[in-house]
């Protein structure tokens, strides 16, 4: 913080700085906040897939049209669409999805220094102070992920999703990885590096659908709920909210004509 004619400047640090200097405790209560108000919003959504990637292209760039295409598609399946709440990719699908009257947009939007402004494609919406419980909230109500380019961001967000399926922290979630040319180099670099020492195994490489096939993403999605359904009857779990939610949703799109387990 600096004072130049009278008037105080303020450093992008001075958030940080301030954050530092306050109270650890106050710190927990808004760490809470997040949580409490993110599971108040977002407990009682039906079927959603996540869509992540850059907040830096603009409509003009394919991906952005990729992603509100598969955005739309989802959406006229009656999944709703959670993603960053920004620009660029987060606001191709929430734009997708918008254009969808019964299915919910939904951002969940991060407070930035730069780049990352709410865009108005949302239609359930939240402002996060810490990525982490931003994070949390992006993956634990979602049956699918779908990652679109994108950078630092984007690669944290698909790598933790990946660990989340691999440990078996989530279950049932798939994971798909759209633009082959841009994410090639780095599934080599996997496979090449991570798998051919030991770091990982071969059923880990296959948690990654890489593709540039929407029509591929939506089936497997429609084939991973069903999927999530029998397994969630054989576990007893039918009184659940979240059961209730999936068996409506495919009730209603004639994809599950009440099939029981077997």
């Amino acid at each position: 913080m600096a004072r130049r004619h009278g008037k105080t400047k303020e450093y992008e640090s001075s958030r940080y700085v301030k954050d530092i200097k306050s109270a650890d405790v106050w710190s927990v209560f808004k760490i809470i906040a997040d949580f409490v108000q993110g599971f108040d919003e977002l407990g009682d959504l039906g079927p959603s897939v996540t869509i992540f990637g850059s907040a830096r292209l603009d409509e003009n760039h394919p991906y952005y049209t990729q992603a509100m295409t598969l955005a739309n598609m989802l959406g006229e399946k009656g999944y709703n669409v959670i993603t960053g709440g920004g620009p660029g990719i987060m606001e191709a699908a929430n734009r997708g999805a918008y254009e969808v009257e019964t299915v919910e947009s939904i951002g969940l939007n991060i407070e930035l220094a730069t780049e990352q402004q709410p865009n108005p494609y949302i239609t359930k919406g939240q402002s996060f102070d810490y990525f982490f419980s931003r994070k949390v909230m992006l993956v634990k109500y979602s049956m699918a992920y779908v990652i679109f380019p994108g950078g630092f961001g984007t690669l944290d967000e698909m790598f933790e999703a990946l660990t989340l399926i691999q440990t078996r922290k989530v279950w049932g979630v798939r994971l798909f990885v759209v633009g082959t040319e841009f994410y090639a180099p780095l599934l080599q670099f996997i496979e090449d590096k991570m798998l051919a020492e030991g770091m990982i195994d071969d059923k880990d490489v296959q948690l990654i659908n890489l593709t540039d096939d929407l029509d591929f993403v939506v089936r497997e999605i429609e084939k991973s709920l069903i999927s999530q359904i029998h397994t969630m009857e054989k576990e007893g779990l039918t009184d659940t909210k979240y059961y209730k939610a999936l068996t409506s949703h495919v009730d209603e799109t004639h994809s599950y004509a009440g099939q029981g387990s077997s």
